[in-house]
């Protein structure tokens, strides 16, 4: 147990142990876990963050002036746990079935618990797949998820969106609602459900990840923190579900794509292309579990495989190359064709063609971008002039090269990429 608090000269009680600081801490870390097991009990996720948050604010009340407990998570777990069963008893509809069969309420237990009180990874993974249920939107999806399982405030997802905080409040009190509305099961999906289910959680994890590694507006190109949430999130996936590729692929595509964070920005904040960037300053001891990652997923896939664990066979390929000239670009051609044949996509062929133009050259590459010209998925993605520029400008089409920069600066909403964007169509004379 920690000193109990001392009062000051003032009349209010001083904490130099830093407890409230601690709780605070402590929460963020186990409060996934706590409204994970709270949920099974209540099978009701709203219901179950509010049972935690009275948690937090009963520990707030006790740990400064009892000290805090040898097991501060347990702790928190188990009042969360209580007002529970206790909620549970209480509702109506659980009385009524117990006067049903004639039963006194005193002799009847409560749900369920686990083999193992500690052991709450089953009531995790159930909350991972509620919280990505196809049912809600992808903004209410992700909103939901770094609320639940990353444990950040509304403020704090808010500010990583650069939405305001009622947006983002309206969107995981509606994301509760819809969830209870229609009565989703809290359960880990199995059968011909599981394999489309598990796709709606990578994708989010990947969407938060994606939004922290190139920003989409803002004065910011990099948000580390939502990198560094969505990674978390997809280690904790993979050590739930351990016989799931697609886990670990999109595990060491983030790891992978992580390790490159320090080289991908300049003194100050500009972005750096990958071509440019110092790869002393890639991160060793996260591709080294990048790859774990990836022989994970390549030991645990049967057929063909999916599009994360591509995806990380590709991010392998750059983390392998020393210099951006060493890079196996035809076997990242390669890969960008199977994952175009397992998951078409129109920014998937621009990624391809990206390859094909190191592998080929620029010419064959500039047909494939052309194609996707017309495309209404693309018509206003910035990155589509920004290839096409690159592409023209080693072709010595430099007039044409500029304006595609220029259209593509106009398009991005990130003013660290207008710029960059801005900056390369002067260097067209």
């Amino acid at each position: 147990m920690t000193p109990q608090p001392t009062a000051d000269p003032s009349g209010t009680t001083a904490d130099p142990s830093g407890t409230s600081t601690a709780i605070e801490t402590v929460f963020r870390i186990e409060s996934p876990r706590i409204i994970a097991g709270v949920a099974r009990v209540v099978r009701d996720v709203g219901i179950a963050e509010e049972l935690a948050q009275d948690a937090l604010v009963a520990a707030l009340e006790q740990w400064p002036r009892d000290g805090v407990p040898d097991n501060p998570g347990a702790w928190l777990m188990a009042t969360a746990r209580n007002r529970g069963v206790d909620l549970v008893r209480r509702r109506e509809n659980y009385a009524r079935k117990l006067a049903e069969i004639g039963r006194d309420l005193s002799t009847v237990s409560p749900p369920e618990e686990p083999a193992d009180p500690d052991d709450f990874d089953d009531d995790l993974l159930r909350l991972v797949f509620t919280a990505c249920h196809p049912v809600l939107s992808t903004e209410a999806r992700t909103a939901l998820a770094l609320r639940l399982l990353g444990g950040l405030t509304t403020a704090e997802i808010a500010r990583a969106f650069l939405v305001p905080e009622p947006t983002v409040a309206q969107r995981i009190v509606r994301a509760k609602r819809t969830l209870a509305a229609k009565n989703i099961a809290f359960e880990v999906p199995y059968g011909p459900d599981r394999e489309a289910r598990l796709g709606s959680v990578l994708d989010v994890i990947y969407l938060v990840f994606n939004e922290g590694y190139a920003a989409t507006a803002g004065d910011d190109w990099l948000r580390p923190g939502l990198c560094e949430d969505a990674l978390r999130l997809a280690r904790v996936l993979s050590a739930l579900m351990p016989k799931e590729p697609e886990v670990h692929g999109l595990t060491a595509l983030l790891e992978f794509q992580a390790s490159r964070t320090a080289a991908r920005t300049g003194p100050s904040g500009e972005p750096v292309l990958l071509k440019d960037q110092n790869r002393a300053r890639w991160n060793r001891m996260l591709i080294a579990r990048g790859i774990a990652a990836l022989g994970r997923a390549e030991a645990t896939s049967s057929g063909a495989p999916g599009p994360y664990l591509l995806q990380a066979a590709i991010a392998a390929c750059h983390a392998h190359a020393y210099t951006y000239e060493e890079t196996d670009w035809p076997r990242i051609a390669t890969l960008y064709a199977l994952l175009a044949a397992r998951s078409p996509s129109p920014v998937v062929e621009l990624n391809r063609a990206v390859a094909v133009s190191m592998a080929e050259g620029p010419g064959p590459a500039l047909a494939i971008v052309d194609s996707l010209a017309d495309d209404p998925a693309l018509r206003d993605y910035h990155l589509l002039p920004s290839v096409r520029g690159d592409l023209l400008s080693r072709l010595g089409r430099t007039t044409e090269a500029r304006a595609e920069f220029e259209r593509a600066a106009s398009l991005t909403r990130n003013e660290r990429e207008r710029e960059l964007l801005l900056g390369r169509a002067a260097k067209e004379t």
